[in-house]
């Protein structure tokens, strides 16, 4: 059938011969999947959220999640998948070393939910108690990415092996995944903004600590078991 489509004349598009695509359809499909990834409930998003609603350093915490997901991308495209995976030892330990640190994080979180009266609010008289310094957002931050062997299989390990198939446009297909969690942060993070005004309700702060303490210790678990 393919050499009776050569005789009349038909041929492969230039985009697609020898099996590799466009750039536009590499990136497309980095998108796609850094998206498929990403959002879902987890330790990183729920912090991002809760950043969000609360206003501290927004900004920050955006710039450090896109910031950290594109170095791991990069590595990943670069061929840092292969040498993770041989090293299944690191990996045990950012594991055992990440549930501890989403259990405490959960810990505080349920004693939010449990007591209201040290609920944050938002309410101008109280922005005190509310703000933090930027350096402990951020260092929070940074432990949510880094210390969740997660981010290392979806980043490093699974996108680095489907960019790998894409031959020279692998580069194109690192690029859409990296758009994704731009795309994905601060759609989030601007979400979260927008949200604020129904959490100035004590009840609705009660809610969502009681479902990131959920969070948390479902996420620690699936790290002990492994």
């Amino acid at each position: 059938m393919l050499l009776k489509f050569r005789k009349l004349g038909f041929r492969k598009p230039a985009a697609y011969r020898d099996g590799v695509s466009s750039p536009v359809a590499a990136a497309a499909a980095g998108l796609g999947l850094g998206l498929a990834l990403i959002v879902a409930i987890g330790a990183q998003n729920a912090f991002v959220l809760r950043q969000g609603l609360l206003g501290e350093h927004i900004a920050a915490v955006v710039a450090v999640c896109v910031g950290s997901d594109a170095v791991l991308i990069v590595a990943g495209v670069a061929g840092a998948g292969a040498a993770l995976s041989a090293l299944p030892s690191l990996i045990t330990a950012v594991r055992i070393v990440g549930a501890t640190a989403l259990l405490g994080y959960g810990l505080l979180a349920a004693r939010r939910a449990l007591r209201p009266r040290v609920q944050a609010s938002l309410r101008p008289e109280d922005a005190a108690v509310v703000r933090r310094g930027l350096l402990p957002v951020v260092v929070t931050c940074l432990a949510f990415t880094w210390l969740n062997p997660h981010v290392y299989l979806d980043t490093v390990v699974l996108l680095g092996s489907v960019a790998a198939d894409r031959g020279g446009q692998r580069w194109w297909f690192a690029a859409g995944a990296a758009a994704a969690s731009t795309v994905w942060f601060c759609v989030l993070g601007a979400g979260a903004t927008a949200l604020r005004p129904l959490f100035a309700r004590p009840g609705a702060w009660r809610a969502l600590d009681a479902a990131i303490a959920v969070v948390m210790a479902v996420v620690a678990l699936g790290l002990i078991l492994g």
